[in-house]
């Protein structure tokens, strides 16, 4: 069986390296990592729990060329820091001084047959110049240099979701081969949904924000809701809603639901007097036009007593000039009337949000995943590990020997698997042609 041999650089959990390998194996090829780089703690127990390394690097910056073996593809999830567009406004001009520019180096010296990165959406319009280009100046530059070391570059957005697997994940893949341009379009769409990776039969919560939510919901009423107070819509759910705080009133729920909405109209900012900002208390006065109860501030003041509003002055705009430069922020005005505002937020509620088994899930983030649960029978869980890993394609056989909450901030950072493979099967028979091709050629004779 032919080898071929990679280095995965950012390795994460090893998620590049899982779809990669599988993909040339099918081809007929047996695969060697020949170095593995990755310095988070909790990652690298991951990685060696699941993988043998014949080279492990930490830093990548701290290795030089001549101590990298050569290999025949570059596996890079590169981290995505703040890119600096310059003086000049010239963009990402200069790689020096950012991670891709370890990719870059790399290649440039070892000149291997191809490589596979991948990075957030974001990167796509990073350091845009007109609203109309398709890249950023960053993205631009990033396949600007690539191109120069002579490979044949493509780029595409994909998302997990197309690849059988429960997640709305968007990434962008940046691939290259010294031979031909990777086709990235017309992957075969397959759909999954989340009932599908779901345990069954674990233990569920038993809390009193729980039973408020069973209280108040059916477990089929409670598929697909987020909980907060920062945003509305039928698929959310107020602290209000199961009287979180308190006993609210159906005339309460409905002035709450009412003064949600009003609060962030923009007439009331220019009525104020402030410049308009996605939440602006208002005075008595002005609820009154649109919600006129005989009792409405008896009813206001109890629903501040109770914390689901705040008594409060608007904010203005402010700028202060500094030696550092401007400094512009908002802060309360009292020469203004106060008025009433909803108390928001979502981080305190121990549920953000409850997945649809019907349906797919978020694009999962390390900060989000341990608030999100799932059904099970009449009650509701957290997610385990092993559902996680499901929902980015990893194997049954794949373990991971740290804390959940350890687990859940890796699975956050890390890379579909499926999406990963389909990528790799493309690369996997362009790198196989030129293999056979190479083989089939006359040997010279002297």
């Amino acid at each position: 069986m032919r080898e071929v041999k990679f280095i995965d650089l950012f390795a994460g959990i090893g998620g590049l390296r899982l779809g990669f390998e599988e993909a040339f194996k099918k081809v007929g090829f047996d695969t060697k990592c020949v170095m593995t780089s990755e310095i988070k703690p909790h990652a690298l127990k991951v990685l060696h729990h699941n993988f043998s390394h014949d080279y492990f690097v930490g830093d990548i910056t701290k290795v030089k060329n001549h101590e990298i073996p050569d290999f025949d593809f570059l596996l890079g999830g590169f981290p995505c820091q703040p890119f600096s567009a310059g003086g000049k406004r010239q963009g990402f001009v200069d790689t020096r001084g950012t991670l891709f520019f370890e990719i870059e180096r790399i290649l440039e010296d070892k000149k291997p047959y191809g490589f596979i990165l991948e990075n957030v959406e974001g990167l796509v319009k990073h350091d845009l110049e007109n609203k109309k280009d398709e890249f950023g100046r960053t993205l631009k530059t990033i396949l600007s240099r690539l191109a120069s070391l002579g490979y044949k570059v493509s780029t595409k957005v994909l998302n997990a979701a197309d690849f059988g697997l429960p997640q709305s994940r968007k990434r962008i893949f940046i691939v290259g081969t010294l031979d031909e341009y990777v086709p990235m379009s017309d992957f075969e769409i397959q759909i999954a949904s989340i009932k599908n990776i779901l345990e069954k039969g674990l233990p569920t919560m038993d809390s009193k924000f729980v039973n408020l939510l069973l209280s108040h919901f059916t477990i089929d009423q409670l598929f697909g809701k987020s909980i907060k107070d920062k945003r509305g819509g039928e698929n959310n759910i107020h602290s209000w809603d199961i009287e979180l705080k308190g006993a609210v009133s159906k005339e309460q729920a409905t002035l709450l639901n009412l003064l949600f909405k009003q609060r962030r109209k923009k007439q009331w900012a220019e009525q104020i007097g402030i410049k308009w900002m996605d939440g602006m208390p208002l005075t008595l006065a002005q609820i009154r036009t649109f919600y006129d109860a005989p009792n409405l501030e008896e009813m206001l003041s109890d629903l501040v007593k109770k914390k689901y509003l705040k008594f409060e002055y608007p904010k203005s705009l402010v700028t202060e000039h500094t030696l550092l430069g401007d400094k512009t922020y908002r802060r309360e005005n009292k020469s203004l009337k106060p008025g009433y505002n909803i108390v928001s937020g979502k981080l305190s509620y121990a549920i953000n949000k409850i997945l649809d088994p019907n349906g797919i899930a978020p694009t999962l983030v390390a900060t989000d995943m341990a608030r999100l649960v799932v059904p099970d029978g009449n009650g509701l869980r957290s997610m385990t590990l092993r559902e996680g890993l499901r929902l980015f394609g990893f194997p049954e056989w794949f373990e991971m020997p740290v804390s959940t909450e350890e687990g859940f901030d890796l699975l956050g950072n890390t890379v579909a698997v499926n999406v990963v493979n389909r990528v790799a099967q493309r690369v996997a028979e362009l790198y196989l042609e030129s293999q056979s091709i190479i083989s089939s050629m006359p040997v010279c004779s002297a």
